[in-house]
């Protein structure tokens, strides 16, 4: 069997991890968004025991290996009897560990604007509610676009963790098959998967960013 031929015989094992990683990603994607604009307003504008609750979750969750937070969710919780899919363990921790740092993206966007917007608004009779949704976080979204999609990026080379847990992910796939063969194409068509995929989002959002965003 040939190079070219090897390279066609495993690249349908891993295009399955990449689906899995890409799963992952974007669950992580669509629940961390929330979580980090939500939470960004609570620092913000909530209750200071919401407050507090806020910057001990960013805290910990930024101040501590991403690694080490996959272990505590999918192998220690089920000592305390909370047990998790391998799917579940890894959206939850990624999406606690993207939405923390999010969540002081958001948090630096909303202190940025100035605060005779929330004046001007409460003048015109807007309620709080209605200012962060009509005034606050459309401009709060054009400013932290460049930090957000660097940190959206970023978390395609942190679904590499999903191994460690057992998750048949891109980088554990290919590390099986090299296991098995011996030979080194598998990491090297994951490395290139990676690359490409990470080039892809590098060039979709910055497109974002050159639509968007309000540094032009």
């Amino acid at each position: 069997m040939d190079h070219l031929e090897y390279v066609l015989s495993i690249l349908p094992f891993i295009a399955s991890g990449l689906k899995l990683t890409a799963k992952v990603y974007v669950a992580t994607l669509l629940f961390a968004l929330p979580v980090g604009l939500l939470a960004a307003i609570g620092k913000v504008k909530g209750p200071k025991i919401i407050t507090r609750l806020l910057y001990l979750y960013t805290w910990i969750w930024r101040g501590t290996p991403l690694l080490l937070q996959l272990f505590f969710v999918f192998y220690g919780l089920p000592i305390i009897g909370i047990r998790l899919s391998p799917f579940a363990a890894a959206t939850i921790t990624y999406t606690l560990n993207s939405g923390a740092y999010l969540t002081e993206i958001f948090r630096g966007g909303i202190e940025s604007i100035d605060k005779g917007q929330y004046e001007a608004a409460k003048v015109l009779g807007m309620t709080y509610p209605q200012t962060m949704r009509r005034i606050i976080i459309p401009q709060t979204v054009r400013r932290v676009l460049p930090p957000t999609c660097s940190e959206a990026v970023n978390l395609v080379k942190e679904t590499a963790l999903l191994a460690v847990i057992g998750m048949p992910d891109l980088l554990r796939i290919a590390t099986q098959i090299f296991t098995r063969d011996f030979n080194i194409t598998p990491f090297i068509v994951a490395f290139v998967l990676y690359l490409i995929v990470s080039s892809v989002l590098v060039k979709l959002f910055g497109t974002l960013e050159k639509k968007y965003s309000i540094y032009e």
